[in-house]
């Protein structure tokens, strides 16, 4: 111990890194002596932990800078994103010191870095997911924590947080749709759950209707042969277009389904004579209707089959016009 002290010491003064040095430039000493003596790495770690779940026997000044080199070493890699394990003590968190150290903490990391940057440090560690948890049980909500680090100055973090919890929800909605289907409830009340999750996380129908779309396609086991898969989509589809249709009321919600429907033809392969069979059962479906299908057609396709797709759907496409044509007729006539 003694010695471990020594080296320490000489290669202190070695680096001229001695604590009359101006704050700022700490975090520049710590880094420099760690990479010297990388086995001080993890004890370093541990001790810096232990200094967080201590914060209560700091003044606000000291926890303010505490904070802020904590952030700046977060930065440059000299400490762990798993140090913020320690902010999640109760009593931390229930006196509001947890979520006061966090400000001043993420001001000084995103300063130093940016917030994709401190986002993928969070996620290496399984910390992307728990930020809400810096406040008590009744104060874990997006909206709280919106409010809280937007006024703070914080709202790229805030911005973040919200992201993460959409996400979050995103992939809940869809493992839930999966496990109803597959159990067999009933349509009605598929979509009375979709709706509810729809206004609590505020998910807008264009990205609902992707999901119910993947859900779809997810409970059934495709046959590998082309010349019989066209034929089993059309029956699989064909039983949840109720479904589907309860979720395209906006013509974004449409266009959305038809990219969806085009990327997953494009993508396995035994599909992709199937896609104009498809967008036609949905048309008869009353899924899709003619506008979202020539918009489609005309410039809303993406790359992936194109030529393929187009041509594919020519016929179809000269049809729609010509009962268009002919429906606008008849009401120029009517009048």
């Amino acid at each position: 111990m003694l010695l471990e002290q020594n080296l320490i010491t000489a290669d202190m003064q070695k680096h001229s890194l001695t604590f009359w040095w101006p704050a700022e430039c700490w975090p520049q000493g710590f880094n420099k002596l760690i990479r010297c003596y990388k086995y001080l790495e993890k004890g370093f770690e541990d001790e810096v932990k232990k200094l967080l779940l201590f914060l209560k026997g700091f003044s606000e000044s000291e926890r303010n800078k505490l904070a802020m080199l904590t952030g700046v070493l977060l930065a440059n890699g000299t400490l762990n994103a798993s140090i913020l394990n320690s902010l999640y003590n109760e009593n931390l968190v229930k006196e509001g010191v947890s979520a006061a150290f966090a400000v001043k903490l993420f001001k000084s990391w995103i300063n130093e870095k940016d917030i994709n940057a401190v986002a993928a440090s969070l996620r290496k560690v399984s910390m992307d997911n728990r930020l809400m948890e810096l406040f008590p049980a009744n104060k874990q909500s997006v909206e709280h924590f919106t409010k809280y680090f937007t006024e703070a100055g914080l709202k790229e973090l805030s911005e973040y947080v919200r992201n993460q919890q959409t996400i979050g929800a995103r992939k809940e909605l869809q493992k839930e749709l999966q496990e109803q289907m597959s159990r067999g409830d009933p349509f009605k009340d598929i979509i009375l759950y979709v709706k509810e999750e729809m206004k609590k996380n505020n998910i807008p129908e264009p990205v609902v209707i992707g999901i119910v779309w993947s859900s779809v396609m997810s409970t059934m086991e495709w046959n590998k042969k082309e010349e019989l898969v066209a034929e089993q989509a059309i029956k699989h589809l064909k039983q949840y277009s109720p479904l589907l249709a309860a979720f395209t009321t906006q013509g974004q919600s449409e266009l959305t389904l038809l990219l969806k429907i085009q990327e997953y033809c494009y993508d396995n392969i035994h599909f992709m004579k199937a896609f104009q069979k498809i967008v036609v059962l949905f048309y008869k479906a009353e899924v899709l209707s003619e506008e979202p299908i020539l918009k489609w057609y005309k410039d809303a396709y993406v790359a992936k089959g194109k030529s393929v797709f187009l041509e594919q759907m020519k016929k179809f496409i000269e049809w729609l016009k010509n009962a268009e044509e002919e429906s606008e007729s008849e009401a120029e006539e009517g009048d």
